[in-house]
């Protein structure tokens, strides 16, 4: 790690503020636990100028629900996120990513907003400046080259977090707040498929909230990830699965992935399953088509096609422990 370099901190106490302050600065990110930006600073990844601290507004901290569902503030952190009781009952996907993400001391830092807008990740970047300097950068930080695929001009850095693919699955929205006003979006259109540019975001803007609505409340979901170690690390690939089953058919499915892509994956065709039985051709048939659709790089020490091969056993797993509940 490098020393820390020197920068500004505002913590205004109010969205408005927030905004002016960053329109302020030339170079400013938005900051929250600090668990994912604060180490790229440290690697000389980030370099801002300021740093417009989230935490301090109240209106980001809250867990509210209604008719509409429960809303989560994007500073909310990961652990009352993985304790909460309506959460567990209702939306049990999301509480398990949750519980899941690092240890429990990132838990207590780390904030929904964050993990929702995680950088990219890949043994290319997250490197120090020195390791990185050695291999003449890459890509998506001052290279010019992508090591992961030398011949293309595209970066493969995946994305890891854990609370997206487990919302998505209950068809999740975010709200927006930015220079131009709040706008409330799909969870799953906050992402593109870049490496380096992964996010929707306009100039100036941050997720504020997660909103899990009512219509997906109850839908019986779960989460879960392989990774080289279990207590720490990011995951290699997971997978969320939602599944109503029906007097034995499949009434509703949806999977969506993570780390297997440079955005979180919705699996496509999972509606064909409905109307059908689950048994173990139709099991098979999932693992096949989530393994089909997963793109794993080689943006880890661990070989692609194997995190392709145990992400369509993950969701298999799950569909078959939903289905049996």
């Amino acid at each position: 790690m490098e020393y820390m370099p020197d920068f500004k901190v505002h913590r205004p106490e109010t969205i408005e503020d927030a905004v002016k302050l960053y329109a302020l600065e030339d170079n400013a990110r938005f900051l929250a636990g600090g668990t994912d930006i604060v180490v790229n600073i440290r690697r000389g990844i980030e370099v801002p100028d300021a740093l417009v601290d989230l935490t301090a507004v109240a209106e980001l901290k809250s867990i509210r629900q209604d008719a509409d569902g429960i809303h989560i503030g994007a500073a909310v952190p990961l652990q009352e996120v993985a304790l909460h009781e309506a959460i567990g009952r209702d939306y049990v996907a999301v509480v398990k990513a949750a519980a899941s993400i690092a240890g429990p001391t990132h838990q207590r830092y780390g904030t929904v907003g964050g993990n929702l807008c995680l950088d990219t990740r890949c043994i290319y970047y997250n490197q120090s400046e020195w390791w990185r300097a050695s291999n003449d950068y890459c890509l998506k930080h001052r290279g010019d080259v992508c090591h992961v695929a030398p011949g293309g001009r595209f970066c493969f850095a995946a994305f890891s977090g854990d609370l997206a693919p487990a919302a998505m699955v209950h068809g999740a929205e975010i709200d927006l707040i930015g220079p131009g006003g709040a706008r409330r979006i799909a969870l799953a259109d906050l992402y593109r498929n870049d490496g380096m540019d992964h996010l929707t975001l306009e100039a100036g803007e941050f997720v504020a909230a997660l909103h899990l609505p009512k219509s997906t409340a109850g839908l019986p979901s779960t989460y879960t990830k392989s990774r080289v170690r279990g207590s720490i690390d990011f995951p290699l690939a997971g997978a969320a699965v939602a599944l109503r089953m029906d007097n034995g058919f499949v009434g509703e499915l949806h999977v969506a992935l993570t780390a297997c892509n440079p955005y979180p994956q919705m699996i496509k065709g999972t509606g064909d399953f409905a109307g059908k039985p689950l048994d173990d051709e139709a099991l098979d048939n999932l693992r096949e088509t989530v393994r089909t659709q997963a793109k794993p790089m080689k943006t880890t020490t661990i070989a692609p096609w194997y995190r392709r091969r145990v992400v369509g056993a993950l969701a298999r797993r799950l569909a078959a422990r939903l289905a049996a509940a």
